[in-house]
């Protein structure tokens, strides 16, 4: 939007003829669907009222348990007899007729407060979004006829009070068509929803802004299907993106788009806001010119830290902590081979030993057996 600095002003008959500086907010607010996304959704809930379950829900029947030993379960059952309502489960939550699980209180956190600065953000990051024409396009919002995004209209359209001269001029200007589409969405509600004040369902349409010096226009398009109508000065992020959707298309008359500029400004009423970075590519940042002839040297020869190692498991981090621990390692390997020697040498005498006693006539056979047996029991 920043490379059309100028916005045509639609008159009456569709034809323009003047020109007015492209506010600020439309250029330099940075798009934040996340944030309109969460602001969105957290004024909804400010809207709801209050509703529960009737606390004696359930329970208003004289049921008692019948105890144990009566080989059924031990839920309150329904007195009486001859019908099939008595002996049925009462009170729980398991039951037919009985009362529901957690149910819903009146002390519930109904609402949520939203962050001034954010909200404005929110509203802001929207107004930005309206003059982007492919997310206009994209929310469904039919401008193939619209000369131009943002829309801008006289201000002698805010003179209109009747809905067919509102009707002409947005047939001149190529909004209609939204319209239309709006007026054959309108249907009825599925589920009890028609029954709460709120029968019919029907498609957004165009949005249109006007200024406190209205003298009829708002009157005259509020009958419309889809079509919404908003002061400058009050604009609600619920109408600039309903379903927390960016994109609403926008009819604004000259007056409000103007006060824009005074109002999302250094110097106006809200601090316009911008991204923190105009650059956001750090890898060109820091290998610009600009950033390199400034910045200190690589350091060569730099020594890294030591990785440090487990004594117990490594030998040489052992033999800088103790130099003993080398020749205790050896004194005990040698000690160790000694010990496998002499149990060898041990092992060979006591083989000849037995092989020498086995061939004597006078000690073998079963009296060697028991012997060899008795050996190995002891």
């Amino acid at each position: 939007m920043s490379a059309r600095p100028l916005v045509s002003v639609q008159d009456l008959d569709g034809s323009s003829k003047d020109q007015i500086a492209l506010p600020l907010v439309f250029s330099k607010t940075p798009l934040r669907p996340d944030v309109v996304r969460v602001v969105h959704t957290n004024m909804r809930k400010n809207h709801m009222q209050a509703h529960a379950v009737n606390e004696n829900a359930g329970t208003q029947t004289a049921a008692a348990s019948w105890g144990t030993g009566r080989a059924v379960s031990r839920i309150p059952r329904v007195p009486g007899g001859g019908t099939h309502r008595c002996g049925q489960g009462a009170y729980g939550n398991m039951c037919r007729g009985g009362h529901m699980f957690s149910p819903m209180k009146t002390w519930r956190r109904w609402h949520r407060k939203v962050n001034l600065k954010e909200k404005r953000l929110a509203v802001a990051s929207a107004l930005a979004a309206s003059a982007v024409p492919s997310l206009v396009m994209a929310r469904g919002h039919v401008v193939d006829e619209v000369a131009e995004i943002p829309l801008v209209v006289s201000d002698a359209a805010q003179t209109i009070t009747k809905t067919n001269k509102a009707v002409d001029l947005l047939k001149s200007i190529g909004v209609y068509a939204d319209v239309a589409k709006s007026a054959k969405s309108k249907n009825i509600r599925r589920g009890k929803g028609k029954m709460r004040n709120r029968r019919y369902t029907c498609r957004k349409g165009p949005l249109v802004v006007v200024t406190s010096a209205d003298q009829g226009l708002a009157k005259s398009v509020r009958n419309l299907p889809g079509v919404d109508v908003a002061n400058v000065e009050r604009l609600n992020l619920l109408d600039l993106a309903p379903g927390g959707h960016l994109g609403r298309l926008c009819i604004w008359t000259k007056s409000a788009f103007a006060a824009l500029d005074s109002m999302y400004s250094g110097d106006g009423k809200f601090a316009l806001p911008e991204n923190v970075m105009t650059n956001a590519d750090l890898s060109r940042l820091i290998n610009s010119d600009e950033i390199q002839s400034v910045v200190n040297a690589p350091k060569a020869g730099a020594k890294s830290a030591a990785f440090k190692k487990n004594p117990l498991k490594n030998a040489p981090a052992m033999g800088r902590l103790n130099p003993y621990a080398k020749t205790a390692k050896a004194l005990a390997a040698k000690k160790t081979k000694a010990k496998k020697t002499t149990d060898k040498k041990t092992k060979e005498i006591g083989k000849k030993f037995f092989e020498q006693i086995s061939r004597d006539s006078e000690f073998g056979g079963e009296d060697f057996e028991a012997f060899q047996g008795w050996l190995g029991s002891n």
